[in-house]
């Protein structure tokens, strides 16, 4: 019941109507220098600088699914929404609930067994590896599991590349190389040179073997920069209870054990068996290359402790006076990783950046739409989906079950982890050369005197690892959006730095907290720029495309066929 609950959180002091008090930033400092670009009276520094500091103080937890911080978290939300004016964004509720299976692992000392002609190689969990299952079952035995390369893991027919032609994986171990082989090589004509494609990204290719019927499944890290992050992240994420969609929601096949092997297991791996994995792994890169067994067997066992909860998507929304039924979506995800008791000094996952920056942007955008003085033609809603973190399955499950029809969903745009490191020449679009958004956006920034650059590290895969991707797998054009890198003080190498810095010490750690020395007026006019962005989506008749070479293009065509639904 909600309404006990927010009694509750007035009692434990957790402010759930007015915001908590905070001191606007001084006019002599940077974050209250003026902005450059005229910004919307809700658009202002105070109130970003209050979201943030609120979301990602200790008093929320961390903001894990199914827990108290929860509650206290959208609650908050909620509260804030009411506030400004809004209304519920799912035909009278704010919530969409979505369930999700609960699985920890019990027995964190489970070791790897390797064997090669009688010979057992073992692997620590945490230090060589990382693993667990993607089936909610209480127990699952890996016996004797023959283990086999395939390289990337890979079958892409655009570029007529398939790793598991001529093999049958069925009840084998198969090990992988995170990202792809364009990646590798650098060759532009390979996949998509150094941008990662779908293909390279994990989420991929534990899908592809739990398809072609794997019993195991484990990608090497090779390095930080071929995954994205450095192994820290898969340990931090990785520890605790794992959340999925029912199979009733979710169907898809799903792997019996799912994990990640570091370079230096994967080198002695190999070795154990006779083989140098640098040298296989250049090789995996080639056309042509075969999948290699290893003459050897995978063994271990997990014990699971199976539970199951409900999680709930935020979703809240400004009606639109003309065409109601339409919808412009802004999708930031409210969840982050918990608290972990066991660590020294600061036990809490506060995600600051990630993503109470992309929370106070969006409330920042609400408060403005809800106090426009002519409403928006169309409606638009504010989605904060849960399970970000474990796998975009809030997102997942909200387009399987759309409030708003997937034929009359304008688009989606998302911002995730943005930067706060001050003003800067540009705006970063994710994924850069998908839809006719980004065409919409330069527009915007014109007028600003700035402009659109693609990501610094395209290699990373960032468009698949937010909530945006699950519209634009459906077909809806979707677009995320960060902070530009180019900064007005110090240029692109300043600004790559820090977002480096970032990744290499706070990302998904208790570090990224909040800091109250933070320079606003970068990120207040990137949440400006979505903001009129969002007003011309809101104009009945605007239905961007995707480019005719996007991946995309064909679910949306298909979706907008019938009947002409939506057609510009």
């Amino acid at each position: 019941m909600r309404v006990p609950m927010l009694l509750s959180l007035l009692a434990l002091g957790v402010a759930t109507g007015p915001l908590l008090a905070a001191t606007p930033p001084s006019a002599a400092s940077p974050a209250g220098a003026t902005a450059s670009v005229a910004l919307a009276p809700q658009i202002n520094a105070a109130d970003f600088a209050t979201f943030d500091k609120t979301l990602s103080s200790d008093a929320f937890g961390g903001r894990k699914p199914g827990t108290l911080g929860e509650q206290r978290t959208t609650a908050w939300l909620v509260a804030q929404f009411k506030r400004m004016g809004l209304q519920p964004g799912n035909h009278g509720s704010w919530f969409q609930t979505v369930p999700a299976d609960s699985i920890t692992l019990l027995n964190p000392d489970v070791q790897l067994h390797i064997d090669v002609h009688g010979k057992d190689t073992r692997f620590a969990y945490r230090t060589d590896m990382m693993v667990e299952t993607l089936q909610a079952k209480p127990v699952v035995d890996l016996k004797h599991s023959p283990v086999v390369f395939l390289g990337y893991g890979a079958d892409a027919p655009t570029w007529h590349w398939n790793d598991y032609k001529n093999i049958d994986v069925k009840g084998k171990t198969v090990i992988l190389l995170v990202n792809d082989p364009g990646f590798a090589t650098g060759d532009p004509k390979l996949f998509q040179g150094r941008t990662m494609t779908y293909y390279g990204r994990w989420t991929y290719k534990y899908a592809e073997a739990a398809l072609k019927g794997a019993a195991a499944c484990f990608i090497v890290h090779t390095s930080d920069a071929a995954a994205g992050y450095p192994w820290s992240v898969i340990q931090n994420s990785g520890s605790g209870p794992q959340l999925s969609l029912p199979t009733r929601v979710d169907p898809s096949p799903r792997l019996p054990v799912a994990g990640w092997l570091t370079h230096a297991a994967a080198t002695r791996l190999f070795a154990a068996a006779g083989l140098d994995f640098d040298q296989l792994a250049k090789d995996a890169a080639k056309r042509g290359f075969k999948p290699v067994p290893l003459q050897a067997t995978a063994s271990l066992t997990l014990h699971n402790r199976i539970g199951h909860i409900e999680s709930h998507n935020v979703l809240a929304m400004v009606k639109g006076s003309v065409k109601p039924d339409e919808a412009v979506i802004f999708t930031a995800h409210w969840d982050h990783l918990g608290t972990d008791p066991s660590l020294k000094g600061h036990q809490v996952y506060s995600g600051a950046i990630d993503n109470g920056t992309g929370l106070s942007m969006l409330l920042e955008i609400a408060d403005a739409f809800a106090h426009q003085k002519t409403p928006p033609q169309r409606s638009v809603l504010f989605f904060m989906p849960t399970l970000e973190e474990s796998g975009l399955l809030g997102s997942q499950y909200y387009a399987a079950k759309p409030v708003f029809a997937l034929d009359k969903t304008v688009a989606d745009i998302a911002v995730d982890a943005l930067p706060i490191i001050g003003p800067a020449h540009d705006m970063t679009v994710i994924g850069k050369g998908q839809s006719q958004l980004e065409d919409m956006l330069a527009d915007v920034l014109k007028t600003q005197g700035r402009v659109i650059s693609p990501e610094a590290t395209p290699e990373n895969g960032f468009y698949f690892r937010s909530d945006h991707f699950n519209f634009a797998k459906a077909g809806v054009p979707a677009m995320l959006a960060s902070s530009g890198l180019d900064l007005i003080d110090g240029g692109r190498a300043a600004g790559e730095k820090a977002a480096e810095d970032y990744t290499a010490h706070r990302y998904h750690t208790p570090n990224d907290v909040f800091n109250p020395a933070w320079d606003y007026r970068g990120i207040l006019e990137d949440t400006q720029a979505l903001y009129e962005l969002g007003q011309k989506l809101s104009h009945t008749g605007v239905w961007p495309q995707w480019y005719p070479d996007s991946p995309f293009r064909a679910a949306r065509e298909k979706m907008m066929a019938p009947a002409g639904a939506g057609k510009p």
